[in-house]
């Protein structure tokens, strides 16, 4: 039998071990001919008195399969004779207490299918990547652009109301998010969980894809197709709490082993979870192994973490205090992620002002390169389910975030939150009737992708879908046989290649000189017009909030010349009144909005126009 080394155990004990999964869980054994001969369990469980093995192979009877503990710090190994690839087990766990538990695999590569509960075993090893292009080539996403699509897989796409597997689902998912113009998809969790309810984020096998959607090396086929499609690949992940059913990691030998001793800060009462304990070695050597585990077999291109504020304050109250220990270990990750590759996306979902979250590890901040802009997304969209005729009193709510938005390097999230729970999809939040819910939707996703950040958009809010997200069901790709949403998302897609083939839009997102106010302060007639700048481009992007029609409306510019209309989302062809600027708009002289220059473009009603800067008059 194997034995485990001391400095394999003073790392993990330590906070340091980033391969705990080579060495604990279930493995396959060979002999020197590469014949499986035999199988090994190895389980961590400092408190049990006793820990068995019970699976389909023993008829679930522990007394025939009982561990050996290989090591006085708590780890128990047996090997089993023979390949047991995709037998089920479980750990049978005799705690302090006396008490008898059975515990999934923490380190499993496979689990059963819900509602059953068993680890199962599988050979992890051995997958053929042929994404190296992709990998030798992507680059950092600062000054490039980066437009995400986030997925729940298991409502994206169905086959006859069952889920579809990740081997199938890829070729219409590639398909889909090329036409529509996106850079990366974010999967909402793909890890094992035991409740379609949670969708992922309510955790039991963080080493597992789930098997609703088949076998893990199917996921790593997906991520591989994605990839070699030129599609980036985001993986959304719960750091700081797990999910408290009996099989899980919660209490896992009978005794808070990875989460808070006390109750207080250990319970999480609004989900129902535990929070995990940074100050414990073996919480941040299981947690930076999982990460790293996803990274080198799955090559996800990132992370996305949830509920970061809950790690920042305890139980994400800043009157509890700050978690510390989280926090250095959010840095310890930040650093050892993107020690193993620079190009690396670790997103926090963010909705607290604790400073320096997307600053680097070695000035003093968190690590994080990119932060959800909770405060853009909320004051945006409470300023859009207004009337127009009383935005002018919520003038505030598109302006105040450019006082902040260069403090942090930020996503600008309309995510699956903002469209469940009764707060409507992004189309029906718009007031007026259909065709005014209609350009409103078109006008707001205009400020939202010409503003600076980067942009992540929820799945079916590209073609303006009516209803909810419901996760029981798919999208309603029904509405593409109406012509509304046809025009809706040909806007979409057209804003999306602006977008990626304008380098005033992204290029410097994250620096001032990026971005001007041409317009900042008409809110009787809630106008607003910004300059994006790019190294060598300039664009105007001009927003009426009204359904007023402007034939004339002067806007100052920074340059002399000729403005071309590259965009406006009036137009017929969108489902849109068709007021627009057909011909080349030349500068006049004269002081407008601190500028020298101005010109006077048509404003249709609740529009959003793009204008490129084109040559110099002579």
């Amino acid at each position: 039998m194997r034995l485990i080394s001391d400095h394999d155990v003073n790392e993990f004990l330590l906070g340091r071990h980033d391969r705990l999964h080579s060495f604990l869980g279930a493995h396959l054994l060979k002999n020197e001919k590469g014949i499986i001969v035999s199988t090994e369990f190895t389980v961590y469980a400092p408190n049990a008195k006793e820990v068995r093995l019970v699976g389909e192979f023993n008829q679930y009877e522990g007394w025939k399969h009982v561990l050996t503990k290989i090591h006085h710090m708590g780890f128990f190994r047996i090997e089993v004779p023979g390949d047991l690839s995709y037998k089920m087990y479980k750990y049978e766990i005799h705690t302090p207490s006396g008490k008898i538990i059975l515990k999934a695999d923490p380190f499993g590569y496979y689990a059963e299918v819900r509602p059953g509960t068993a680890s199962k075993v599988y050979e992890i090893n051995g997958y053929h990547w042929k994404d190296q292009d992709w990998q030798y080539l992507k680059k950092k996403s600062y000054q490039e652009p980066l437009l995400i699509y986030e997925v729940h897989l298991g409502s994206w796409r169905r086959k006859f109301g069952a889920f579809k597997p990740y081997n199938e689902v890829v070729d219409e998912l590639i398909s889909y998010v090329k036409d529509q113009g996106f850079t990366h998809i974010e999967l909402m969790p793909v890890y094992e969980h035991p409740l379609d309810d949670s969708w992922g984020y309510q955790g039991t096998g963080f080493f597992a894809a789930t098997s609703r959607f088949g076998v893990p090396m199917d996921l790593m086929y997906m991520i591989d197709r994605l990839h070699q499609a030129g599609i980036g690949v985001i993986m959304d992940w719960v750091l700081g709490h797990i999910c408290r059913d009996a099989h899980g990691l919660s209490f896992f030998d009978g005794t808070p082993l990875y989460e808070f001793n006390d109750a207080d800060r250990r319970e999480n009462v609004t989900w129902g979870t535990d929070n995990l304990d940074f100050s414990k070695g073996i919480t941040c050597s299981f947690m930076l192994s999982a990460l790293t585990f996803w990274m080198e077999y799955f090559h996800v291109d990132g992370y996305r973490i949830d509920a970061v504020s809950n790690l920042i304050y305890y139980l994400g109250n800043r009157d509890k205090g700050v978690n510390h220990d989280a926090i250095n270990f959010i840095r310890q990750l930040s650093f050892h992620l993107f020690g193993k590759d620079d190009r690396m996306l670790l997103m926090a979902e963010d909705s607290t002002d604790y400073p320096h979250v997307t600053h680097p590890v070695d000035t003093g901040g968190m690590g994080f390169n990119y932060k959800w802009n909770m405060g853009f997304m909320n004051d945006v969209l409470r300023y859009f389910k207004e009337d127009p005729i009383h935005r002018k009193f919520h003038h505030h709510k598109i302006t105040f975030g450019l006082v902040y938005a260069f403090n942090e390097q930020f996503v600008l999230p309309f995510s699956h939150d903002e469209v469940v729970h009764m707060k409507g999809s992004l189309v029906n939040k718009m007031p007026g009737d259909y065709f005014q819910k209609m350009a409103n939707w078109r006008l707001l996703l205009t400020l939202w992708m010409t503003h600076p950040g980067k942009k992540l958009l929820f799945m079916g809010q590209e073609f303006a879908q009516f209803s909810e997200w419901a996760f029981q069901g798919e999208i309603d790709w029904n509405l593409f046989d109406f012509p509304a949403h046809q025009k809706a998302n040909r806007y979409f897609r057209d804003l999306a290649q602006v977008y990626r083939h304008h380098p005033a839009l992204y290029q410097y997102d994250h620096d001032p000189k990026g971005f001007e106010w041409s317009i900042v302060d008409d809110q009787d007639q809630s106008v607003f017009a910004f300059i994006r700048r790019g190294e060598k481009e300039t664009l105007l992007i001009v927003l009426n909030m009204t359904p007023n029609v402007h034939q004339t409306y002067d806007i100052g510019v920074p340059h002399r010349g000729t403005w071309v209309e590259i965009l406006n989302s009036d137009k017929d062809i969108y489902f849109g009144s068709n007021q627009f600027n057909g011909v080349e708009l030349k500068t006049i002289k004269g002081d407008k909005n601190q500028f020298k220059y101005f010109i006077k473009p048509k404003l249709g009603p609740l529009s959003g126009m793009i204008f490129q800067y084109k040559r110099t008059q002579k």
